[in-house]
């Protein structure tokens, strides 16, 4: 369960803030970087040219990995979440015009589209909608009215820009975390802003983690392995019936790439998402923990301890028909992860749950 991306790139980078990290005009694969990010610079235009749709940036946060860090929330998921907490990071806006006559502060317009057409899907009509941040005073009208419940609030980001926003904070943060939506959707991104980092001086001792639903396959996986710390993937359900009913989709790529990230040592944390009546942990509790066991056996062999966290359903962000979903209480938590200790799961993350 990824913590939520509401709004677009608000606290922290609204307003005053968000003028003086300058995000509008991300959509151009310039770098636009100052005199004092040479390095950072050199490397993202020696490495293949990338940008990504992102929904939403957070300069801190403390529950998108260990310690404190830098959170890229991209937009667009190859999952349907009936409960997803983020729902407005699914779809891709796809220039419909629909939320720009119920904008109050006009902060939304249309813009010929520049090479890079990735934000429109199909390319319709050579057109994207245009975000004024500074304009916009957070009422989500955009959201409300959408037939796709796109986020228009999103920012087309070079990996120059976003090197350029991480060595602004690189003396408060203990890493980076990309987030989504679904952040391997957009590979190109991902891997070659990891690697920017992990071969800039300046940046290198930033770790690299990716947020994910684990549908990306092998290749995609050997490709980011080179700079990829470590992963937090989802594991929604054990059986395939169950795992389709919340996500949309099966799950036996995620399992592989479970199995894959443990091999390779860079399986961070796995995620079980208690939803009561829809999980199947409990129907299916032997077969998990012998996974979950060989998991963080194969983990060991070749990295850091692999976490296993557990959360609670509730309604935070939630739309339709998941909102008549019950919520998990602290006590089905507790229960889930004293019998998984009891199975030999150690490293058991348990936050506290959201009543939201």
């Amino acid at each position: 369960m990824k913590s939520a991306a509401p709004g677009g790139f608000d606290n922290p980078y609204n307003h005053s803030e968000l003028n003086r990290y300058k995000l509008n005009g991300c959509e151009s694969n310039s770098r636009e970087l100052s005199s004092g990010d040479t390095d950072a610079s050199a490397l993202a235009m020696g490495s293949e040219i990338a940008s990504a749709e992102v929904a939403r940036v957070l300069p801190f946060s403390t529950v998108d990995g260990p310690g404190n860090r830098m959170v890229f929330f991209l937009q667009g998921c190859n999952f349907r979440c009936p409960g997803c907490h983020n729902p407005e990071t699914i779809t891709l806006c796809d220039a419909c015009r629909e939320c720009i006559a119920h904008c109050p502060a006009g902060a939304l317009s249309l813009k010929a589209t520049t090479a890079d057409t990735q934000a429109v899907p199909n390319n319709k009509a050579s057109l994207r909608l245009a975000w004024d941040s500074t304009s916009c005073i957070g009422c989500d009208n955009c959201l409300d009215v959408c037939p796709s419940s796109s986020q228009p609030k999103t920012q087309r980001m070079s990996v120059g820009k976003a090197l350029a926003l991480i060595k602004r904070q690189q003396a408060f943060i203990r890493g980076i975390t990309l987030s989504g939506g679904e952040a391997s959707l957009q590979l190109k991104f991902v891997s070659n802003l990891f690697k920017a980092i992990k071969q800039s001086p300046e940046l290198k001792h930033l770790t690299c983690l990716l947020d994910t639903n684990g549908s990306l396959g092998e290749s995609g996986w050997q490709r980011l392995f080179p700079w990829l710390d470590g992963a937090m993937v989802d594991l929604k359900a054990w059986d395939e019936p169950a795992h389709r009913r919340l996500t949309g989709r099966g799950n036996i790529k995620v399992k592989q790439s479970l199995q894959l990230l443990a091999e390779a040592g860079k399986l961070a944390e796995v995620r079980l998402l208690e939803v009561p009546g829809k999980s199947d942990y409990w129907q299916h509790f032997d077969a998990l923990a012998l996974f979950l066991m060989d998991l963080q056996r194969r983990q060991a062999l070749k990295g850091e301890p692999m976490r296993l966290r557990l959360n609670g359903y509730n309604h935070h962000g939630v739309k339709g028909e998941a909102l008549r979903w019950p919520k998990a209480n602290q006590q089905q938590i507790d229960d889930l992860a004293k019998a998984l200790s009891h199975a030999g799961i150690a490293n058991i993350s348990l936050p506290p749950v959201n009543l939201g």
